[in-house]
């Protein structure tokens, strides 16, 4: 496998600001949370070196980041605290403060002769880093490290769906499918004193954060950290991966990766993933099927997010979408359920409430019951609106890695979003269907209810 230097198409200046004098090169890390196959991480080091200056990293760790509770905090936290550790190793300081990320960024920037910041793709996280290039004095330099293909690489417009994304990565790949160097940092900054968080306790430092809500944390079930990552996908690739194909839709089995969560933190890198699936020997079949999910379908969700501003809202729906919803707004349903009888899986329904629980109990839900749990919302909540402001809201509450672009494009997915309209029926209009019917002709839902019966034994 070669390895190259980082491609240029992943780097951006965020300001014009030129070279200053400083005490070290600053790489705000927020996104990318890992210490190794991160490419904002390896370009900072490289800087550092040419300055001959040690290299600070540090995180902002806010008590009210967009929809989180203590299971995401946790989770987070556990691979903070690894990265710390792994960076130290590294000859590199690391250090988490309590503050807003963008208040924590341009604090540490006033001593420091560049920043690097990793890139983050939703509406708040471009915010930050435009509101730190426009208030800092050195130069801030925006590197690439959560997608294969670089967006804007990829497409200069929202794709409508995966069929039209798929041959403009294909066309990438080769380019960005390569090795990424590790560069040792030539003057060590562990003797740097500058203060932070101690992680060593994740639920204390998470218990301590004015956080809503009363949402557990999952650890029985997911921890975080590259390691974590990383075990897991060895697992999965030795174990699981040869039956990936026939079981990836099948919920009562466990033959898929569950790197979602790793990703949505930026604790493993997608590139790093791609490169053991790719090597991992499987047939061109299990590969390609994974690649579609990990590259193809994954970057279509950062391509949507990136080019709809509005990606939360229901008006971002595609235009067909919403007309055949509004036409079939006032139709009868069988079914009504509040927000609150659904987050407590409380319906006639025992797959759906399997779907939930397994949602609320671990952080997870296998990707082909997300499917039906969301066409389920949208057939008993009154109106489409509702459906799809109840369906972000379950979302991003209970899963790990809820509030990402993925979420955002797998809620609207729901509604018609990256789809065809399909036959016309009662509430859903065009917009397509499933039913308790489809699954069990599909599925084994009756062995998925065990599945989460078990796991709710756990806790």
């Amino acid at each position: 496998m070669a390895s190259r230097i980082i491609q240029p198409q992943r780097i951006k200046a965020l300001n014009d600001n030129t070279r200053q004098n400083g005490n070290y090169v600053l790489y705000w890390m927020q996104q990318a949370q890992r210490a190794e196959d991160n490419h904002a991480l390896e370009f900072a080091i490289q800087q550092a070196n040419e300055r001959s200056e040690p290299l600070l990293v540090a995180f902002g760790l806010m008590d009210d980041y967009p929809e989180a509770n203590l299971r995401h905090y946790v989770f987070m936290l556990q691979g903070l605290k690894e990265v710390i550790a792994s960076l130290a190793r590294r000859n590199i300081k690391m250090v988490v403060q309590r503050g807003h990320p963008r208040d924590v960024a341009i604090k540490l920037a006033k001593h420091s002769s560049l920043l690097v910041c990793d890139r983050g793709y939703l509406r708040h996280q471009k915010a930050w880093r435009d509101e730190v290039a426009t208030q800092v004095a050195c130069q801030v330099i925006q590197v690439e490290s959560d997608v294969v293909v670089p967006v804007e690489v990829a497409s200069d417009k929202r794709e409508y769906a995966a069929r039209t994304i798929r041959p403009k990565l294909h066309k990438q790949l080769e380019a960005f499918l390569v090795d990424l160097n590790t560069t040792a940092l030539s003057v060590s900054s562990l003797d740097m004193r500058v203060d932070g968080l101690d992680l060593s306790d994740p639920l204390a430092v998470a218990k301590s954060l004015k956080l809503p809500g009363q949402v557990p944390e999952v650890s029985q079930f997911f921890k975080g950290g590259t390691t974590q990552a990383k075990t897991r996908l060895r697992t999965f690739l030795d174990e699981h991966f040869k039956q990936y194909t026939p079981n990836r839709n099948q919920p009562h089995t466990t033959d898929i990766s569950h790197m979602s969560m790793h990703l949505h933190f930026g604790q493993i890198s997608p590139l790093y993933i791609a490169q053991q699936v790719r090597y991992a020997g499987a047939s061109q079949t299990n590969t390609q099927a994974y690649i579609e999910e990990l590259i193809v379908r994954r970057e279509l969700a950062m391509n949507y997010v990136n080019f709809t501003n509005n990606y939360d809202a229901y008006e971002s729906l595609p235009d067909w979408a919403q007309r055949t919803l509004a036409k079939h707004r006032n139709d009868p349903r069988e079914h009504l359920y509040t927000p609150e009888e659904l987050a407590n899986a409380d319906t006639h329904d025992p797959y759906w409430n399997a779907a939930m629980n397994e949602m609320r109990t671990t952080g997870f839900m296998h990707n082909y019951m997300r499917m039906y749990w969301g066409k389920k919302i949208l057939e008993w909540c009154p109106s489409p609106q509702d459906a799809f402001e109840t369906t972000l809201w379950l979302n991003n509450t209970f899963f790990l890695d809820g509030r990402d672009a993925n979420s955002f494009s797998n809620v609207a997915w729901v509604f018609g979003n990256h789809d065809r309209p399909w036959a016309e029926r009662s509430i859903f209009g065009t917009v397509r269907y499933m039913n308790a019917n489809g699954l069990k002709r599909k599925t084994d839902p009756g062995a998925y209810v065990q599945k989460v019966q078990a796991f709710m034994a756990q806790t």
